[in-house]
């Protein structure tokens, strides 16, 4: 999303692909955080999260703490802005415990282990 952001800022379509990220009645935003955001990521991500601002939800996935968001960033005051923004109202699932593809690739590594012990 960011990246093609970017892109309209080159070309000059960039309102007209912020629409393409504000007009769903649901934005998925997955891995936030995986990445740093470098510029104009930040400005970017704030318009997407201010313009959807009680008009469109968001479901946003992350592996980081909601503490870590702000310095994803890179600038407080929007990150500030934009977190309030993106918090207020929201429904949050925190899980923990261990990774579900760590845990599947744990018991798939067993499974081998005992199929070769059984063959041997």
């Amino acid at each position: 999303m960011l990246t093609h952001l970017a892109g309209g800022r080159a070309d000059g379509t960039r309102d007209s692909r912020l629409t393409r990220y504000t007009r769903p009645d649901l934005l998925v935003l997955d891995d936030f955080g995986l990445k740093p955001l470098r510029a104009p990521g930040p400005e970017d991500l704030y318009d997407v999260i201010n313009e959807r601002y009680e008009r469109g939800s968001i479901l946003l996935t992350s592996n980081r703490d909601r503490a870590e968001w702000a310095e994803l960033f890179g600038e407080p005051l929007l990150a500030s802005a934009a977190l309030d923004r993106l918090t207020h109202g929201a429904h949050f699932v925190e899980i923990t415990g261990q990774s579900f593809r760590a845990e599947h690739t744990k018991k798939q590594l067993t499974a081998r282990r005992a199929r070769g012990a059984n063959a041997a």
